[in-house]
């Protein structure tokens, strides 16, 4: 065993073009660190509808150059499979550690493999690389990003010529050709041949972010913004100059790109204390609102002024973005169909209906999101939107936020708050109040052993409330295709149960619907909402043995 892992690594070791990775598992092998040896060699870093994600570091089981090359090689030999010989893929990356190197060797290959490839011309925003698609024309694009993943990962997304991202069959062809590739030797990696990008593909982006806003619409609200050290302060700083709002007050400490992610555990506006940092400025600034992206930007968290919470600013769920930005569209007279994932809120086939607008329901991810035929909004609990499909066919956090603002700025000039919109919605179609039970795990056997519990085993009430309804995704409706997952109905309650598809967790979505009579009665409603999703958290905890 420990002869074999030796001989794998030194194997590796042989192809690895990348002189930091080498040192670091030469080091292991001299070390004799089996344990380590056995974590890397392990398998190899699964393509996946998500594409690649992982922990930086040598070995298969890492991201690194040497499995970005064979997983660009691979790409490029679907490309060419599917008659897209001389087709240009366009290539663009955050400013994680390692993303430009990986931007680069993707380039590389495409270019090597017949096919053209354009890089953005700095760390941007991901859908600025979705727009970029369409815009160019490509047959393909690649983003280098872990989103809001821990600083020491890093991963591969891929569109197609669409414009969104890949789903069955193509991410499975696509990992086949990927594990059909041969020696890393035997890949074509010239030292140039590819186009760097220039500011004028930013430029056109910038130029559709307008088209979200109502012509002549107020742009009155004060924003308190942060990047979470990501990519998207410049750009979304233009966007709002562009649009005429007054300028963001910064977040200083989190402005400005840094792939340590140093004031915050997880770079993720969702995660404890991320936020700590946007509070503390917004105590000062005194702001309408506070808006939050993601590294990536793809993402939009949204903070308002609240006195009932301690620090005086509440964080908006997804799902309350979510229903806020519907509102917000039907008041300006949208016309399409709007479309959710099936762990949000359904709230917003709630509002499509009252608006005679088409309502769709999908798996989860915008991959799937995107694809609605008519889709003019769509949305997920995880702080994505989409509000722009023609121009980006995947989650956007700077047109989101531009829209935020509008409608920010909107209310303000009637002196009301998005907590008034609110609940305006809880009167015109009931209290929903949502909640998730997330359990971040070490050991991937936990989430199987939680699922197979929960099969076996269905829960029958959870809070008191009669489970009406149990679904097992993993069979597909006559509206979904299979995933993994499970789906509960209770008397006024929904629970979704799955595992995340793109980080250790095991992921449960809970939905309570409580009926509201008038606006005195939302103080009780909101009561009640929230002892119902603590006793489902807590029933369903024990029923998963999580």
């Amino acid at each position: 065993m420990q002869h074999d892992l030796i001989a794998q690594a030194r194997t590796w070791l042989a192809e690895d073009p990348d002189p930091e990775t080498r040192a670091e598992l030469a080091a292991i092998v001299e070390a004799g660190d089996t344990q380590e040896l056995a974590a890397r060699f392990a398998g190899t870093l699964q393509f996946g509808t998500a594409g690649l994600r992982g922990e930086l570091g040598a070995g298969p089981m890492r991201m690194n150059r040497s499995v970005v090359i064979r997983a660009a090689a691979g790409l490029a030999a679907y490309l060419k499979a599917q008659g897209e010989e001389g087709g240009l893929v366009v290539i663009g990356y955050d400013a994680r550690y390692k993303s430009a190197d990986f931007a680069r060797d993707t380039a590389a290959v495409m270019s090597g493999a017949g096919l053209r490839a354009a890089v953005l011309p700095r760390p941007l925003p991901t859908p600025v690389l979705a727009y970029a698609i369409r815009h160019l024309g490509a047959v393909a694009g690649v983003e280098v990003t872990a989103s809001h993943n821990p600083p020491r990962d890093n991963g591969y997304k891929v569109y197609l010529g669409d414009g969104s991202q890949i789903v069955p069959p193509a991410d499975g062809e696509i990992a086949a050709a990927i594990a059909a590739v041969g020696p890393l030797a035997d890949v074509v990696c010239p030292e140039d041949g590819w186009q760097t990008l220039g500011e004028e593909v930013l430029e056109a982006y910038l130029a559709r972010t307008d088209a979200v806003l109502a012509t002549g619409s107020p742009r009155t609200a004060r924003t308190v913004y942060t990047a979470m050290h990501g990519v998207g302060t410049s750009v979304l700083t233009a966007a709002f100059a562009r649009a005429g709002f007054p300028e963001p007050v910064l977040v200083a400490e989190q402005a400005e790109p840094d792939p340590a992610f140093p004031t915050v555990a997880f770079p993720n506006p969702e995660e404890p204390g991320a936020m700590d940092l946007a509070f503390a400025t917004a105590r000062r600034a005194a702001p309408d609102l506070i808006i939050a992206n993601d590294p990536d930007a793809d993402r939009c968290a949204v903070a308002v002024p609240d006195t009932a919470t301690e620090g005086g600013w509440r964080m908006l769920r997804g799902d309350e973005v979510g229903a806020l930005l519907a509102a917000h569209l039907v008041e300006r007279g949208a016309s399409g169909v709007f479309a959710e994932s099936i762990v949000s809120s359904s709230l917003l086939g709630r509002i499509a209906e009252k608006a005679g607008l088409g309502y769709e329901e999908t798996l989860t991810g915008f991959k799937w999101i995107a694809r609605v035929e008519g889709l003019r909004y769509g949305y997920e609990e995880a702080l994505g939107y989409c509000v722009d499909p023609e121009g980006v066919r995947d989650k956007d956090g700077i047109t989101a936020a531009l829209l935020v603002a509008e409608l920010a700025s909107v209310l303000k000039e009637q002196g009301r708050t998005l907590l008034d919109l609110l609940d305006d919605l809880a009167l015109a179609h009931g209290l929903h109040a949502t909640d998730q039970l997330s359990v971040r795990v070490e050991d991937l056997s936990v989430i199987a052993d939680a699922m197979a519990r929960l099969r076996e085993q269905p829960p029958t009430a959870l809070a008191g409330l009669a489970v009406t309804s149990a679904e097992d995704l993993s069979q597909g409706t006559d509206r979904l295709p299979p995933t993994d997952g499970l789906r509960y109905h209770l008397e006024g309650a929904r629970v979704i149960v799955r595992p995340s598809g793109t980080e250790p967790k095991l992921k449960c979505y809970l939905e309570v619907v409580v009926p509201v009579a008038d606006a005195a009665g939302l103080p009780a409603a909101r009561a009640r909402g929230a002892e119902l999703l603590a006793g489902i958290k807590r029933d369903l905890a024990a029923a998963a043995g999580i």
